[in-house]
């Protein structure tokens, strides 16, 4: 089934969603964002991906102050999979409380569930060279 308007409005108001409510330190609503056992894909860091929802918030509170103080989602992509999930990509930037930022590209599952719209999985990657790396070649 092809995505209405409505769902492509609320899936975009969803993945924006997640900066407001972390920088608000409002850990206990990420059910609002993530099904119960959301895989967060942190391997890009060098860390082993997050399962659950409360992995997500126990690793955002073990963080603490090391946390940016405000993420901004942008370039939000949305792309239909014919059994019924829907990718998203979609562009962060994380400003940190020395004023330093950071760039990395969010690549999510999300599903319909009985709640709304919930990302299943997300995959973080940093952005660290120009181009994605690509060089001219000859």
């Amino acid at each position: 089934m092809p995505l209405t308007l409505e769902d492509r409005l609320a899936i975009t108001e969803l993945v924006s969603l997640h900066g407001h409510l972390v920088d608000d330190g409002s850990l206990d609503r990420l059910e609002e964002l993530f099904t119960s056992d959301v895989v967060y894909d942190l391997t890009d860091f060098g860390q082993e991906s997050l399962s659950g929802v409360a992995a997500i918030r126990e690793a955002a509170y073990a963080l603490g102050a090391a946390n940016p103080v405000a993420h901004h989602v942008t370039n939000i992509v949305v792309t239909a999979s014919a059994d019924g999930q829907v990718q998203v990509r979609s562009k962060g930037l994380g400003i940190k409380a020395d004023g330093s930022c950071g760039s990395v590209s969010y690549d999510d599952t999300v599903v319909r569930t009985a709640d709304g719209w919930r990302i299943s999985h997300r995959k973080v990657s940093a952005r660290r060279t120009p181009l994605g790396g690509m060089t001219k070649s000859g």
